[in-house]
């Protein structure tokens, strides 16, 4: 159900049970990115992809991260493009960063299906960072014939400088060592998505802190999710709420926020821009 509540009101709401809960538990989705400034089509997309755009139609960035070119030099010239500018660029508005000052003296866990890695840019502790859906600066074997990731930072670098007319130079698209097949991007896409080591430890850290802060005043901060993936941070927010009475849930997501009938009265719901919320707050 879709609430119209008293913003100021609501931001009051909100600012208290920051300073109150026992534990904060962010749960990120796109949405906050985008509030961020990285925005997928439009100005960003006609400046560092206008010669795909031409070539191909593309209207998005998304768009061309599915399509079947037809070499290899020339996926690696998109993709490169594709990390660099989302990944390793600087182009947090702030956002970012205002969230992490809120919430960095307090016991917070965040848990997040973006993939740009501007949760640790801003500052915030990687041990308290679960990136579920995986990471813009990692690669995997595309088989994949082991469990492992690697880091792409160097040679994503070198890709985005060295690459011409739509391609980047073959010695540069990268393979498996082990089993010599392509490297894809470790992005949660279908079966074949690696859930390393660190993947792991990360799932039992959050898991953990779930169990240690059980029955205590916990603020469910929901920020920019929509509902492409609900199992992930959405519906099990609301479960968690339900369950204990003591539980706040927050939902600031602009054009998207709601919540259930049954978690009402313990939720706070603000449908406005999340940059312009956080900056209030």
């Amino acid at each position: 159900m879709k609430y119209t509540r008293d913003y100021s009101a609501e931001i009051d709401r909100l600012k208290k049970e920051i300073q109150t809960a026992d534990a904060i538990v962010i749960g990120a989705g796109a949405g906050l990115s985008t509030a961020a400034g990285f925005t997928y089509s439009g100005e960003r997309l006609q400046k560092y992809f206008g010669d795909f755009v031409e070539k191909y139609g593309f209207r998005d960035m998304y768009s061309g991260g599915f399509y079947p070119f037809p070499t290899p030099e020339e996926q690696w010239a998109y993709w490169s493009r594709y990390i660099h500018i989302n990944r390793y660029m600087d182009v947090d508005n702030g956002t970012y960063k205002r969230l992490f000052e809120l919430v960095k003296d307090k016991d917070y866990f965040v848990l997040t299906t973006n993939v740009d890695h501007q949760f640790q840019k801003a500052g915030f502790d990687k041990h308290r960072l679960f990136y579920t859906q995986g990471d813009y600066g990692l690669w995997q074997c595309s088989e994949p014939c082991h469990q492992k990731t690697y880091d792409n930072e160097e040679t994503v670098r070198a890709m985005f400088e060295q690459q011409k007319n739509m391609r980047v130079p073959s010695e540069l698209v990268p393979k498996c060592p082990v089993c010599g097949k392509p490297m894809s991007m470790n992005l949660r896409a279908d079966d074949t998505f690696v859930e390393d080591e660190g993947w792991h430890r990360a799932a039992e850290r959050y898991d953990e802190f779930l169990r240690r802060h059980e029955g205590l005043h916990i603020l469910f901060l929901e920020l920019g999710v929509g509902m492409n993936t609900p199992v992930i941070i959405k519906y099990p927010f609301w479960k968690m709420t339900y369950a204990n009475p003591k539980a706040v849930y927050a939902c600031l997501n602009f054009g998207e926020a709601y919540v259930p009938d049954e978690i009402a009265e313990q939720s706070i719901i603000i449908n406005e821009d999340i940059r312009c919320t956080l900056e209030k707050i």
